[in-house]
């Protein structure tokens, strides 16, 4: 287990004697504010922005003052109110994506923290979908596609999420994650729904065709619809035919 991983599921009197260990001198242990915290961190081996993410999910710290004020906050707020940039702000760079998987995994057996985490996470999408347009870096492009499976996967997505996703019609972004199938495979939102759709684009659901998700009879009863565009009843007639070869 990482040092990361440690404080993000240490018990409180664990967490007291780490922090209580990482101070080399008594002067150290009698420093406050945001330098105690910053020096913390780096005793302990983790990025500010790890420490602030590790100590700030951790389920158990909204009730441990103790911990709280030896870490070099004044208040459980304080504390949150760094985690919350961090958590935001940081892309890949101090806070890696194994702590973002980590958090993820850890965050869903405590609703407040999930809920927490379902207030930021759309702040956060927005800056590393903003990073991945300004730069095309394949490196945060496949971190970014972890990220999103994992939200998904380990049930920190809800359907207020996968609707605001999906409410992204043309977003190359739902494309490039086939994302639609994310959430089919999460069962947020019913198949049949998703695939009777105007709103899901014929692309992709061919693709749920050929993963298998959508049965042929629910392709036949969307073909009988005289109303769906002339581009989606070709495609979904064209892959039914791939099908049935």
């Amino acid at each position: 287990m990482s040092r990361f991983e440690e404080i993000l599921t240490a018990s409180g009197e664990d967490l007291l004697k780490a922090l209580y260990r990482s101070a080399s001198s008594q002067d150290e242990r009698a420093a406050g504010g945001l330098a105690r915290a910053r020096q913390v961190a780096r005793n302990l081996g983790l990025t500010y922005p790890q420490f602030v993410c590790a100590l700030g999910f951790n389920p158990g710290i909204r009730e441990l003052s103790d911990v709280i004020a030896v870490s070099g906050f004044d208040s459980y707020d304080s504390l949150a109110r760094e985690r919350n940039l961090a958590f935001v702000n940081d892309i890949y760079q101090q806070l890696p994506i194994k702590d973002v998987l980590a958090i993820y995994l850890r965050v869903v057996r405590s609703l407040p923290l999930l809920e927490v985490i379902q207030h930021l996470i759309e702040r956060r999408l927005q800056k590393i979908e903003e990073r991945i347009e300004a730069t095309v870096n394949s490196v945060v492009i496949e971190r970014y596609k972890k990220e999103i499976r994992a939200i998904y996967s380990d049930g920190v997505a809800q359907i207020d999420f996968a609707e605001m996703r999906l409410g992204k019609v043309h977003s190359g972004f739902r494309a490039l994650l086939n994302e639609v199938a994310l959430i089919v495979e999460s069962r947020l939102i019913p198949v049949g729904d998703i695939f009777f759709r105007e709103s899901i684009l014929p692309e992709e659901k061919r693709r749920l065709m050929i993963r298998g998700f959508i049965p042929r009879e629910l392709v036949l009863s969307r073909l009988a619809d005289q109303r769906i565009s002339a581009h989606e009843r070709a495609v979904l007639e064209d892959q039914l035919k791939l099908l049935d070869a």
